[in-house]
């Protein structure tokens, strides 16, 4: 598998080999969404919380008597029927969210979606990007420079330049290989990798 090289005006200056067991798989969506979802899962915090009739603020007093009435019994406020009363089954905050994914399905996801990528021509290769200050300003005019509008850059190894001179803008992201995540992956329009960045993927997932 080839993918192509980028200079540092975005125009095409050749190509890089690329393995075929990261860069060249079969598209499983099926496998995909299960990384995607277990992803986005695991991210949640679970800090949702609700109260039951017992936590809820109520008067213990029975609203009218037991018979009579012909309205139906009710002894408490607190009841769930009540407007105001409690939760019969409240969410909690140590509620667990998180979706078991072993590594060989994460791993097989991943290149899923790496390959595909490089079938939409939505990654390539660049020699190396630096900026030289942390400054937002330089590394919107580089990107922009290369015809990009939403990018995220994979690097070897993130230095504090990039990562101070990117996290402000919503288009743009950098992250190193160990880092990349599924849904990084699909949510951006075009995928930069360094040349010494795609040895590590190949040897992290091939």
């Amino acid at each position: 598998m080839e993918l192509k090289l980028l200079d540092s005006q975005g125009q095409a200056a050749g190509n890089v080999d690329a393995p075929d067991t990261v860069f060249a798989r079969d598209f499983n969506e099926a496998l995909v969404h299960q990384v995607v979802v277990a992803y986005q899962a695991n991210a949640r915090s679970g800090n949702r919380k609700q109260k039951d009739r017992e936590e809820v603020k109520h008067s213990t007093k029975k609203p009218w008597r037991q018979k009579g009435t012909g309205r139906a019994r009710s002894g408490m406020t607190s009841s769930p029927l009540w407007r105001g009363g409690g939760r019969i089954f409240p969410n909690s905050p140590d509620e667990n969210f998180s979706h078991k994914v072993n590594r060989k399905m994460y791993r097989a996801g991943m290149c899923s979606i790496l390959s595909q990528l490089a079938r939409e021509d939505r990654i390539a290769v660049v020699e190396d990007f630096k900026v030289d200050a942390p400054k937002t300003r330089l590394f919107a005019q580089k990107i922009k420079g290369m015809g990009l509008d939403s990018v995220l850059l994979i690097t070897d190894a993130v230095d504090d330049n990039l990562y101070l001179a990117s996290r402000n803008l919503i288009n743009a992201a950098v992250v190193d290989v160990a880092r990349a995540d599924p849904v990084s992956l699909v949510h951006f329009d075009k995928i930069l990798i360094t040349k010494a960045a795609v040895e590590k993927v190949k040897e992290i997932f091939a």
